[in-house]
């Protein structure tokens, strides 16, 4: 497993550089795909005082100790596959043995969410309703019944 933490970026950039990266994140240290997780919390970057986010990220990878002979390939990647959404870069290479990771994958389940497998939940509203109404009205009814002695 990859992971790839990068400290100082919107959430939704590091979605999109996600899609493009993970492919040749993937190729690059001979796994597959889903092996590859970018991780973006959500933080601020800040020097003497003044916010830099944009500005100076931090990247942290995490990878199995084989991957250390091509980090110097995997710094350029992403140093240069970021592009003009941060200024200043900085890369930190983690790496850890292989048995030291654990998983535990629920085979009921897809591994990840897809654009194929996502389920979006839409509002329905009884035929007789438009969409708008009945918005507004307050529930007078016991909220609690059929909860009584739990």
């Amino acid at each position: 497993m990859i992971t790839i933490t990068i400290y100082g970026l919107d959430q939704f950039v590091v979605g999109r550089l996600s899609r493009e990266l993970t492919p040749l994140v993937a190729k690059l240290y001979e796994v597959s795909e889903d092996d590859v997780s970018f991780i973006a919390p959500q933080v601020m970057v800040f020097h003497n005082g003044t916010e830099q986010t944009s500005w100076n990220i931090l990247i942290h990878v995490h990878a199995p100790q084989k991957a250390a002979l091509v980090q110097d390939q995997m710094a350029d990647l992403l140093l240069n596959g970021i592009g003009d959404v941060a200024i200043h870069k900085a890369i930190e290479f983690y790496y850890f043995h292989q048995d030291d990771r654990y998983t535990k994958i629920n085979e009921a389940y897809p591994r990840y969410i897809t654009e194929e497998n996502i389920v979006g939940v839409e509002e329905e509203y009884p035929e007789d309703i438009e969409e708008g109404e009945g918005d507004d009205e307050i529930f007078t009814g016991d909220i609690f019944k059929g909860f009584e002695g739990k």
